[in-house]
């Protein structure tokens, strides 16, 4: 049998299983703590919330109660999984350059449908809560999303010969990403009213096992397999290689390629921390007071937050022809600040909407300094700079997730906008990063100008 040379459908499989199994997730946690704080069971009726107004009614209070403990769990979650999840993610991307791009997919696709079919035990037997903890130390000892999206993007860019594709390849898999993560917002709500917890997360579980059969019969490697005898080799040498490699990214470099790396990295590192510490935030935001939103608005709400993936490809395919990547990137920031702050005072449901409608550019920083980053390295070194990427992800994705929900926690009693205002005040930072990029001259052909001037000095090496 032939295979093929797209990973564009797993992406599609994965970012569906993962999508879904989010919001599960984080209501599913909401309802059992409500449960228990309350001593009776979550209202199914789809025209209310279990939501008080009244600051003065007990509801009220054991809400503000429910909304605490409920962030609480969820940084103990967020923390389960950090530690393996950086070691394995760093491992298995940083080994792609040698053994293959579809070793780190495969394996963390196997955890992930691994936490799935644990999730489903979880909610059918309705065993304590605090064993989804170990579904998230579970899912990250195989390397968590960010193992497999870094290994994707590591599988797409080594087919791109043509450094101006990059930016819209890349584009696309996100644009895939917010496609699939709006369809399922937008049926979550109805996944549990219909189907309740336990089928939902089968659902995802199922979503994964075909993926993992595409994967392993039908996608083909672009990275040939190592020589057997090269396989070998004790921990430590294996460890070695590793670091030696992420070491050579930038000891290898020139200052001017390096100072590109950092700055580049730096900026898309601290814009991704805000977004993914927030992301959680707006769920519980739209369950609490003013608001009280049921599951299915909230699904509408993140259906209309994912027009933002589809007008950030279209833009970026049109500006592409018109703007530098690092002003796609610049308008993207700025008008995600203008979200952030809307988000901060939206205390109504169609201003709530309405917010969603400036993270319209939201995707595009994303996307585009990805598709940077990949021009100022050369070929052999797509996989460790990925791996860095995802080490990177990883990291301040667990750590401002726990820190967002930390704050959210302290802060829900007296200003429960308070964080979407610090998000947009953090934005500064990479904007501020960004146009020193842009001070130092970043156009479409400055990667690859730089790569050939170096080619000649570092060839012995290689």
């Amino acid at each position: 049998m032939k295979k093929i040379m797209f990973v564009e459908p797993a992406v599609f499989l994965h970012a569906f299983a993962m999508s879904l199994s989010s919001p599960l997730a984080t209501q599913y946690v909401y309802r059992r703590i409500w449960e228990e704080t309350t001593n009776y069971s979550f209202a199914q009726n789809s025209s209310i919330s279990e939501c008080g107004g009244n600051k003065s009614s007990p509801i009220y209070i054991i809400q503000k109660e429910v909304q605490k403990k409920a962030s609480l769990f969820n940084l103990q979650v967020d923390l389960s999984g950090l530690i393996p999840g950086l070691v394995v993610t760093l491992v298995l991307l940083s080994n792609s350059d040698r053994r293959g791009r579809k070793h780190p997919i495969l394996l963390s696709s196997l955890g992930a449908l691994a936490t799935s079919v644990w999730l489903s035990v979880l909610s059918y037997f309705s065993l304590p809560l605090y064993l989804l903890i170990a579904a998230s130390f579970l899912g990250a000892l195989f390397g968590n999303f960010a193992t497999f999206f870094g290994g994707c993007l590591a599988f797409i860019v080594d087919q791109c010969k043509e450094e101006e594709k990059k930016t819209i390849r890349i584009a696309i898999v996100d644009l895939i990403l917010g496609l699939v993560t709006g369809l399922t917002g937008l049926s979550s709500g109805y996944f549990i009213r219909e189907l309740g917890f336990t089928w939902s997360f089968l659902i995802t579980a199922v979503a994964l096992a075909c993926n993992l059969i595409y994967l392993f019969f039908c996608l083909e490697d672009p990275v040939s397999p190592p020589p057997t005898q090269d396989a070998s080799g004790s921990c430590g040498e294996g460890l070695k290689k590793l670091f030696s490699s992420i070491h050579g990214l930038f000891k290898n470099a020139s200052p001017r390629r390096r100072t590109l790396i950092s700055l580049l990295l730096f900026t898309m590192v601290t814009y991704f921390t805000v977004l993914i510490g927030e992301s959680p935030i707006f769920i519980l935001y739209e369950l609490n007071a003013p608001l009280c939103w049921n599951e299915v608005f909230i699904g509408y709400g993140s259906a209309l937050g994912s027009i933002s993936f589809l007008s950030s490809f279209i833009r970026i395919w049109v500006f592409s022809y018109c703007l530098k990547d690092s002003h796609m990137a610049c308008i993207g920031i700025l008008t995600t600040i203008g979200g952030m702050a809307m988000a901060g005072f939206a205390t109504t449901t169609l201003l709530m909407f309405l917010v969603r409608l400036l993270f319209l550019f939201a995707a595009i920083p994303m996307s585009v300094l990805r598709a940077m980053l990949s021009k100022v390295v050369r070929a052999t070194e797509q996989g460790t700079l990925f791996a860095c990427i995802a080490f990177l992800e990883t990291l301040t994705g667990a750590t401002s997730v726990s820190a967002f929900n930390g704050i959210y926690s302290a802060t829900v009693g007296w200003f429960s906008g308070f964080t979407f205002l610090l998000s947009a005040g953090l934005l500064l930072i990479p904007l501020t990063s960004l146009c020193v990029v842009m001070c130092v001259s970043w156009d479409e052909g400055d990667g690859t100008r730089l790569l050939q001037d170096e080619e000649p000095e570092e060839s012995p090496r290689s």
